[in-house]
């Protein structure tokens, strides 16, 4: 039996598959619990992993380049709504998204998933030029966030670093850019500064919205196999993301449990309420895998990949994933 090394975050639709609960015909995954920050690095640079969660966005520079060493399975392990993370200077005479057209709006790289998802929905919804955007990256409240992978731009979209040592965060507060687009708030929205508020003032409404108009849960990341792995063992690909979907479900499962319970299972005082939400707004297949619940999201992350200069041609949906997978 072949040992994989698998780097993943412990997700709870992940959890059944790292503790050995649900296992794969042939193989012993070895778990690498890490935070994205430490695997996309190890794993979109130096294949360092046999099975990896990936950046979206990565994968499809890495894909579009002819440059992956890993090929995509359809386990989709993280979503994230994205309409709460368009942060501003209440003072910067932002009142509507296309108003951020000619403005300094920072993130913490210009290739993240998040940011491909952000200016597709600021460009289809909204209208918005993201390319007249002015992009400043630095991390968000930490300093040292740098380009995963080096970007390839026209003269005319204006991407830039801020200088070493700078935030988001500081850079926003100083007048120094206008906006900030970010998976995490900066330090001065959670400190509560009126000086700092969000593009949509209610962010959960405006997802929720976008959502029953679109039908997509932001895909952020896949579970790549390295190629050579793959081409040992080209049955993999189908039997992984079985496995993925069978942890899926048994975390579904677990989640009906724990709402059902007559103990509180975690510190939410409302997790009944908010799971019953949560399932009336996206159904009762939440968090799917596969390419045929999730293909028009996907055919909109391909064209904007390259709308907005990160894969350098087209790409179809079906290129995306191992053979035989793009079906599933």
């Amino acid at each position: 039996m072949a040992s994989l090394t698998f780097a993943c975050f412990p997700y709870d639709r992940v959890r059944p598959l790292l503790d050995r609960r649900v296992r794969i015909d042939g193989v012993e995954l070895l778990p690498i619990p890490l935070p994205s920050e430490e695997s996309f690095p190890r794993a979109h640079n130096r294949a360092e992993f046999d099975v990896s969660e990936l950046s979206l966005s990565s994968y499809l520079m890495q894909l579009g380049r002819g440059e992956s060493p890993y090929l995509a399975i359809p386990a989709f392990v993280s979503r994230a709504f994205r309409h709460n993370a368009i942060y501003l200077r209440r003072d910067a005479g932002i009142a509507s998204p296309c108003d951020l057209e000619g403005r300094r709006v920072g993130i913490p790289e210009y290739q993240m998933t998040l940011g491909l998802w952000v200016r597709g929905i600021l460009a289809d919804d909204h209208g918005v030029a993201t390319d007249r955007i002015l992009w400043r990256t630095a991390g968000t409240n930490v300093p040292g966030r740098k380009e995963r992978l080096p970007l390839v731009l026209p003269p005319q979209l204006d991407v830039a670093p801020l200088p070493d040592g700078a935030t988001l965060n500081a850079a926003l507060l100083a007048g120094e850019i206008d906006a900030i687009v970010s998976p995490s708030a900066p330090a001065a929205f959670v400190a509560g500064d009126p000086r700092i508020v969000r593009l949509f003032p209610d962010p959960k409404a405006a997802e929720i919205d976008w959502h029953r108009r679109t039908g997509f849960h932001p895909i952020m990341h896949v579970i790549g196999i390295r190629r050579d792995v793959l081409a040992r063992d080209p049955d993999l690909a189908g039997r992984l993301l079985a496995g993925f979907e069978a942890a899926r479900v048994m975390a579904l499962e677990e989640m009906e449990r724990s709402v059902a319970a007559s103990f509180a299972p975690t510190m939410l005082p409302w997790l009944a309420e908010a799971w019953a939400e949560t399932r009336a707004v996206l159904g009762p297949d939440l968090w799917s895998h596969g390419v045929a619940a999730n293909r028009a999201a996907l055919q909109a992350v391909c064209r904007w990949s390259f709308a907005q200069h990160l894969s350098p041609r087209p790409l179809t949906v079906e290129e995306l994933f191992a053979p035989g997978e793009a079906g599933s």
